[in-house]
């Protein structure tokens, strides 16, 4: 497995994980509103590669094993299994993104990118970092929990003209 930079040519690949990912994980959401929302959530647009703080990292594998339906690369040199994004302002980074494609989930590819992810976060000196997610997301609560990350607060997005639970977890670093 490779974590590394996400470059534009990345996209789709990330928005085949993210789309896998939401359908398998979000139960509550209709499948259209899961494909118009990973549409316009998961863009070059939407994670801007340049902008000041913003992270985003890619986890790949060789695509030899286990087949799956997991995006490939651009470039073909192996299946983008995971991604994750951050924003760094100030005295705090949020993780706004973090998802493994679901045939590769417990195989160790989101600790990866939480690592890598930390490590590309040290140098901007915050104070805490913050994930935010679906509060009905049960996997990610324990994912978080389990790297040290507490619930500190709550909130809502709106999707699709509908407003749905967030939970914020925060790591003081």
């Amino acid at each position: 497995m490779n974590v590394r930079s996400a470059t534009a040519d990345d996209f789709e690949a990330i928005t085949t994980v993210a789309r896998a990912t939401w359908h398998d994980t979000y139960d509550e959401l209709e499948s259209d509103v899961i494909d118009r929302t990973v549409d316009d959530w998961y863009t070059d647009d939407s994670m801007p590669l340049e902008a000041p703080g913003t992270i985003v990292l890619v986890a790949e594998r060789d695509g030899a094993g286990r087949g799956s339906a997991s995006g490939r690369t651009q470039s073909g040199d192996g299946d983008l299994v995971g991604f994750t994004h951050a924003v760094a302002q100030g005295d705090t980074a949020d993780i706004l993104r973090m998802y493994v494609h679901p045939d590769h989930q417990g195989e160790g590819i989101g600790s990866a990118l939480h690592e890598r992810l930390i490590s590309e976060i040290e140098p901007y000196d915050v104070d805490r970092i913050r994930s935010i997610d679906f509060a009905f997301n049960n996997a990610s609560r324990a994912f978080y929990e389990g790297l040290g990350f507490e619930q500190t607060d709550e909130g809502d997005v709106e999707i699709d003209g509908e407003y749905y639970p967030e939970a914020v977890y925060t790591l003081e670093v």
